[in-house]
């Protein structure tokens, strides 16, 4: 199991989302995305890392990914954007038989849900818990199919820390987690994860192998 320390940084308290986009450059800790779980089916890796920060109610993800190719059908949030050019993150409670997804394509559209498993007792969260996700992708928010090529791309999250199942209030030692990298369903499919997965075929949602993410 991997473990992650996620530094305080005071200047995110009430920051802009460019602000903070800053700010995880000047005081966040670096992630890589690397893990090729499955390099016999999917051997395709793009390179992806996450820079990441708190401030006393949120998280803050700045992901960047350069890649042979690029892909946001999706405009609307709760859409399958797993499909396009994605960033995923998912956490739980140590103990805790649900978890939380939040998944991003690279315009910012975000499908995330609590949940016990891939299709068990999935419960999306509302239009208006949606709102509270702040998005900056580095690419212009509209929608388009796969384009071949060359592409360096980024997109910062701030995740509320009440959407992740904890009280700002009384953070926890530590939660579990895993930051993926994947796009089904174009001409490169790929499966990346920060902790590495062992299964026999692609699957994000084991939390089984979450890594440590310490407060």
């Amino acid at each position: 199991m991997k473990t992650l320390q996620i530094p305080y940084a005071e200047q995110l308290n009430n920051a802009t989302i460019a602000d903070a986009a800053l700010v995880l450059e000047e005081s966040g800790r670096k992630l890589v995305i690397e893990s090729v779980n499955w390099p016999t089916q999917f051997p395709y890796k793009p390179i992806t890392h996450c820079v990441v920060a708190r401030s006393s109610q949120s998280l803050f993800l700045r992901f960047y990914v350069w890649g042979n190719m690029l892909k946001a059908v999706y405009y609307t949030d709760q859409s399958p954007v797993h499909e396009d050019s994605c960033v995923e993150f998912f956490c739980k409670l140590p103990g805790a038989d649900e978890y939380r997804n939040f998944e991003f394509n690279c315009i910012g559209t975000c499908s995330a849900s609590v949940r016990k498993g891939r299709k068990e007792d999935v419960r999306p969260f509302s239009t208006e818990e949606m709102k509270t996700i702040k998005r900056l992708p580095s690419i212009v928010p509209k929608a388009f199919n796969e384009l071949s090529g060359h592409f360096e791309w980024d997109l910062t999250v701030e995740i509320p820390f009440d959407l992740m199942g904890l009280d700002a209030q009384y953070l926890p030692e530590f939660i579990e987690g895993n930051f993926y990298k994947c796009a089904d369903d174009t001409e490169f499919p790929h499966f990346l994860s920060w902790n590495p997965i062992e299964t026999e075929k692609p699957d994000f949602h084991r939390p089984e192998f979450f890594g440590k993410i310490v407060f």
